[in-house]
C-alpha cells in the first residue's frame, strides 16, 4: 500500500506542537458574534406553523414561510441557542449542489441531475438576493471552490473539466506544493460567516414577525394529523395546524426516523490573522474555497479578517449514533489537521492555531436531504444534509412548505425529493459497518483512489459513506 502525501511530507512535532499550544478549545464563529436573546416558552400558545429546530432548516423555513404569507403566525423553537450546533460551527461554504456533488448526484438521479443542478444555482441566486434585500451582515463572498488535486492519480479526474487547472494554473492560485491540479466551480459556492448567518437569519424572521423561543426543547409530538398537532415543552406547548420538524443530528422526533442518519464528527481548527507578508506567500488572492480530492477530504477557507480555517479529513462515529460534548475535544484529529495543514503550507510555519472545535454531522447513507411528511400531512421534515446543509437548506425550507400546503410542485415531484434512502442498521451493526467503510475509504485513498469490492458492493446499493 502506498503513502499520501501527508505522510510523506510530515512536518516536525515541534511545528504541530507550537502551532497548537495556546489554543482554545471552542467554535470561532460563535465567539466572534453578539448572540441575541430570545425568551423560553413559557405559556400555551397557538400558530399557524410551528418550526423545530433553530438551526438553518429552521431559520429559512421561517422566513420563507412569513415571505410566502405574511399574515400567517409562525413559532420557531429551539432546544438550546439559535445556530449553536452545525449551523455554527460549518466551515462557511455554502454551495450550490443539492446532492453532495454532480457525480453523487448523477449516480443517483442521471434524468433529473441537470435540472437539479439547475434549481441549486437558482436557490444559491436566491439566497445572495435575499441577503441584499435585508442588509444581512454575513461576510457573503461567492468565490467559487476550488478542488485540488494532490496525488498525481486524482489530476486525471480533473483534466477536461470546464474549470480545469493544470499544475502552473493551480500554483497561480494558491501557492502549496502538494497542489497538482485543480478544478475552479467560479459560480457555485459562496462563501459566509456561519453563525452571522445564523444571527441574521433569526433577525429577519423576528423582524417579518416569528416568534423566536430558545431553551425549549420538544419533548413530545401530540396529535394524529386529524386535528392540529401540539408540540409540548417543559415551559409550555405550541399547537400548530402545520409542523415543520427540522432537528436534522438530534433524534427524530418522529420514530420511523431514528435509523435515517448517524452523527459523524467533523473536526476544524482557526489559525490567528495572516500578516500580509503570510498572505502573500501563499497567493490566494481569488479567495476561494478550496478541498481537495481524497475520500477523506479537507476543506480550507479564508475568514474576512485572513484566517485560515482547516478542517476535515476524520470523520469519527461513535458506538450508538450519540450526540455529545465530550466527543469534540479529540486532540488526535486536531494534531492530525495541524500536520495537514503544514503539509499543505510550509511557507506558514510558525502560524498559530487560535481556536479548535468540531461538530456532529447529518449523515444519510445518500449523502444529501431526503424529505417526507407525518401525521396526515401537518407535519413535515428534511434531514441527512451531510454537511452540505449551509445552502440546501433553504431549499429543504421550501420543499417542506410545499408539502405542508398540499400543493404539488416542481420540487415535491423531483425524484430526489421523493425517494428515500436505505436506513442504517441498529448497533452493533452501525458502528462495525461505519467503521469498516472508513478503513475501507482510507485505503482507497493509498491505493491510487481504486476502491475495494466492499465499498463497490456498498456504492450499488446505494450505501456508500461520505463524510
Amino acid at each position: 500500500m502506498g503513502t499520501t502525501v501527508f505522510e510523506r511530507q510530515k512536518p516536525a512535532d515541534s511545528v504541530i506542537d507550537a502551532a497548537l499550544r495556546d489554543t482554545a478549545f471552542g467554535v470561532f464563529w460563535l465567539d466572534d458574534v453578539e448572540r441575541v436573546e430570545h425568551p423560553t416558552l413559557s405559556a400555551d400558545v397557538s400558530a399557524d406553523l410551528a418550526v423545530v429546530g433553530g438551526g438553518y432548516a429552521g431559520l429559512w423555513t421561517a422566513v420563507r414561510a412569513k415571505e410566502r404569507d405574511p399574515q400567517r403566525r409562525v413559532v420557531l423553537l429551539e432546544a438550546s441557542r439559535i445556530a449553536w450546533a452545525a449551523s455554527g460551527r460549518n466551515g462557511g461554504f455554502c454551495e450550490a449542489s443539492l446532492t453532495h456533488g454532480h457525480e453523487n448526484g448523477v449516480n443517483r438521479w442521471p434524468d433529473e441531475i441537470d435540472r437539479l443542478e439547475e434549481l441549486g444555482l437558482e436557490n444559491l441566486d436566491a439566497i445572495e438576493a435575499t441577503v441584499a434585500r435585508y442588509d444581512m451582515k454575513v461576510d457573503f463572498e461567492r468565490t467559487g471552490q476550488l478542488a485540488v488535486a494532490v496525488e498525481p492519480h486524482q489530476v486525471e479526474w480533473y483534466r477536461g473539466e470546464h474549470g480545469f487547472l493544470d499544475e502552473d494554473a493551480v500554483q497561480a492560485e494558491v501557492h502549496s506544493p502538494t497542489f497538482l491540479a485543480g478544478d475552479w466551480d467560479r459560480e457555485g459556492c459562496a462563501m459566509v460567516h456561519p453563525a452571522k448567518l445564523g444571527m441574521e437569519l433569526a433577525r429577519v424572521a423576528v423582524e417579518l414577525g416569528v416568534e423566536i423561543y430558545e431553551h425549549s426543547i420538544v419533548r413530545s409530538v401530540e396529535g394524529d394529523g386529524s386535528g392540529p398537532i401540539r408540540l409540548v415543552t417543559p415551559g409550555g406547548s405550541v399547537t400548530a395546524d402545520a409542523v415543520a420538524l427540522a432537528t436534522n443530528v438530534f433524534p427524530s422526533l418522529l420514530t420511523r426516523n431514528r435509523l435515517m442518519t448517524v452523527p459523524v464528527y467533523d473536526y476544524v481548527l482557526m489559525t490567528e490573522p495572516l500578516s500580509d507578508e503570510q498572505l502573500a506567500s501563499i497567493g490566494w488572492s481569488n479567495r476561494q474555497g478550496l478541498a481537495d480530492s481524497a475520500n477523506q477530504f479537507h476543506y480550507y477557507r479564508l475568514t474576512a479578517d485572513n484566517r485560515i480555517l482547516f478542517g476535515g479529513y476524520d470523520a469519527i462515529y461513535h458506538f450508538g449514533g450519540k450526540v455529545r460534548p465530550e466527543y469534540e475535544d479529540r486532540m488526535e484529529s486536531h494534531r492530525k489537521l495541524a500536520s495537514h495543514f503544514f503539509t499543505t503550507f510550509p511557507q506558514l510555519e510558525g502560524l498559530r492555531f487560535t481556536h479548535r472545535w468540531a461538530g456532529a454531522i447529518d449523515s444519510s447513507s445518500r449523502f444529501c436531504a431526503f424529505f417526507g411528511t407525518a401525521r396526515r400531512g401537518r407535519v413535515a421534515y428534511a434531514t441527512g444534509f451531510t454537511g452540505l446543509g449551509v445552502g440546501a437548506a433553504r431549499f429543504a425550507a421550501d420543499v417542506m412548505l410545499d408539502k405542508l400546503s398540499g400543493e404539488k410542485t416542481e420540487r415535491t415531484e423531483l425524484k430526489m425529493v421523493r425517494e428515500k434512502p436505505i436506513p442504517f442498521p441498529p448497533e452493533p451493526a452501525a458502528a462495525i459497518g461505519i467503521n469498516l467503510v472508513r478503513a475501507a475509504m482510507n485505503q482507497a485513498d493509498h491505493n491510487e483512489g481504486k476502491r475495494n469490492l466492499f465499498l463497490k458492493a456498498l456504492d450499488a446499493v446505494g450505501m456508500g459513506f461520505d463524510s
